[in-house]
């Protein structure tokens, strides 16, 4: 049972059913996102209802938002899956399902809901017990949501695929969202020399969170210097993989998070044949979202040696100029939806 983190709160009463949502009925831009009035949900077996309190815009959900790339659309080519997007969140248990029995009532957790149907962006949402954590204590609602998806992905790049290791040279590439801003701290307390390459205007952040190096990527392209990494961390995934093996040093790894169809096709395609002649690994990370690299990062946080990193926080009502905003691709670290309603204190 959760014993930590504990809210008064109230659910929904039984005459109150409805909550105000963030939905979209077709594939599009922010302008398709639209403030509406939908149905509570109601926990079933192994799930609680959730007041949410923040929820963080990650770039999957720009993707299933625009239907791009066209992989997101499997199962769902003409009409979105999820008419609540929202993966990442943090709030407060008010409800519980059926042989659910890891958290109470009053309980604050934080999570990501990609492995259930997301709804984050909503004031109320179901989750599978299994896909929530405890909120880190001392950190914010809005800090909370920030951390999930994007946390867990630095960790699970760097410590899993790319055996991270102290001493070693690292390069964070588009470092400056939330999947960077969080690897460059889990790398720095490694014992990693880091890297961050990103737009200009995000450098002075880069090395406020602990990046030795950055690089101005419209200056330079780091596959065509001389310098050579033991690891490479590639966020945005823009360049070929025979010019990414260039910065790999003898043994080195490169894992991609994300990038375009046709770079992930490549890497597919040219990894086995980098790895027999050069003895360089690449690779493709596969996103497993799980409580226990939550934890990692809970610890982490809550002893102060990592933070989230905020760019700007919106309301609900304004969701969809938090998505326009996203998509111009200047955001530092991580964008929050502060939701909130008359259950929440």
């Amino acid at each position: 049972m959760g014993t930590e983190g504990r809210t008064e709160i109230r659910a929904p009463r039984r005459d109150d059913k409805r909550m105000k949502a963030l939905v979209y009925d077709a594939y599009g831009e922010h302008e398709r996102l639209r403030v509406e009035n939908v149905d509570i949900p109601v926990p079933r077996d192994g799930e609680v209802l959730i007041a949410v309190r923040a929820a963080a815009v990650n770039s999957w959900d720009w993707d299933l938002l625009r239907g791009k790339p066209y992989m997101t659309r499997l199962g769902a080519f003409r009409k979105p899956r999820h008419r609540v997007l929202g993966a990442d969140i943090a709030g407060v248990v008010v409800a519980v399902g059926g042989s659910a029995g890891k958290f109470r009532l009053g309980d604050e957790v934080f999570g990501d809901l990609s492995g259930c149907e997301w709804g984050g962006f909503a004031e109320y949402v179901r989750a599978r017990e299994t896909a929530l954590t405890l909120k880190p204590n001392g950190t914010s609602f809005a800090e909370a949501a920030a951390i999930p998806q994007a946390a867990v992905l630095a960790l699970q790049g760097l410590r899993d695929s790319g055996k991270l290791a102290k001493g070693q040279r690292v390069l964070i590439n588009g470092a400056g969202g939330g999947v960077g801003t969080f690897a460059i701290q889990y790398a720095k307390l490694m014992g990693a020399e880091v890297t961050g390459v990103d737009a200009a205007g995000k450098l002075e952040m880069l090395r406020s969170v602990g990046a030795d190096h950055v690089q101005d990527y419209k200056l330079g392209d780091f596959t065509a210097d001389r310098q050579r990494y033991d690891l490479i961390l590639d966020v945005v995934g823009t360049r070929s993989p025979f010019r990414i093996k260039r910065a790999l040093s003898p043994g080195g790894t490169y894992v991609m998070i994300g990038g375009t169809t046709r770079r992930l096709l490549q890497m597919l395609l040219a990894g086995p044949i980098v790895r027999l002649l050069e003895r360089k690994k690449l690779k493709i990370l596969l996103h497993k979202p799980n409580h226990g690299d939550q934890l990692v990062w809970k610890e982490l946080v809550e002893t102060g040696k990592a933070k989230p990193v905020i760019d700007q926080q919106f309301t609900l009502d304004d969701g969809a100029e938090a998505f326009r905003y996203f998509g111009e691709g200047g955001v530092r670290g991580k964008l929050v939806v502060r939701i909130g309603g008359a259950e929440h204190p």
